[in-house]
């Protein structure tokens, strides 16, 4: 995968798969530590120690579709080539935390790509899932909460309405904005 969103794509739907009704994205970046982290976490029905030991086996997929699982060996090798650090931490009946830590200006780092539009995506394509979606940037921050959308709109108004993805998609692109001063990422 050549952007780090697909990755993300890949490992959120890993905790839906795994019977998650809240997963939470954080994108964590601190330029001035020349790191930038992301976590998800889901309280889905989480792992034992063994299955964790093999979840990061590109040859072992508890999937019929393929004989491999890359999606999270390729997240942790993407972030040990940078020169960072992956660690999962999972429990049975309690959930998953997935986090890997990059070292941006690292040559092997690959670009973050479009992660607000692939939590928009999420959010739209599991309208009855609940999402967490942390952008944090040198210690200033936003964060977007589909239980507190819920609470305003009510349970008539479904996520994946036009009007609410719409919605969704431009408060994530103008808080972004913002958290970035303007610029666009990179």
């Amino acid at each position: 995968m050549r952007e780090l969103s697909l990755n993300v794509m890949d490992i959120v739907q890993n905790s839906l798969s795994a019977g998650a009704g809240l997963v939470e994205i954080s994108v964590l970046e601190d330029q001035k530590a020349d790191r930038l982290a992301i976590v998800v976490t889901d309280d889905g029905k989480g792992m034992t120690a063994e299955q964790v030991s093999h979840v990061i086996d590109p040859f072992y997929t508890t999937r019929t579709t393929r004989k491999v699982g890359l999606g999270v060996p390729l997240f942790k090798m993407e972030a040990e080539m940078t020169g960072g650090e992956f660690s999962i931490q999972s429990s049975p009946g309690v959930g998953t935390t997935v986090k890997a830590q990059f070292v941006p200006s690292s040559v092997d780092m690959i670009p973050l790509g479009d992660i607000n539009a692939t939590v928009g995506l999420l959010i739209k394509c599991n309208p009855d899932r609940d999402f967490i979606f942390r952008r944090e940037k040198d210690g200033q921050s936003f964060t977007l909460d589909t239980r507190e959308l819920r609470a305003v709109l009510g349970e008539d108004v479904p996520l994946d309405t036009n009007e609410v993805t719409q919605w969704i998609e431009e408060y994530l692109k103008e808080n972004t904005q913002l958290l970035f001063g303007g610029a666009t990422e990179r």
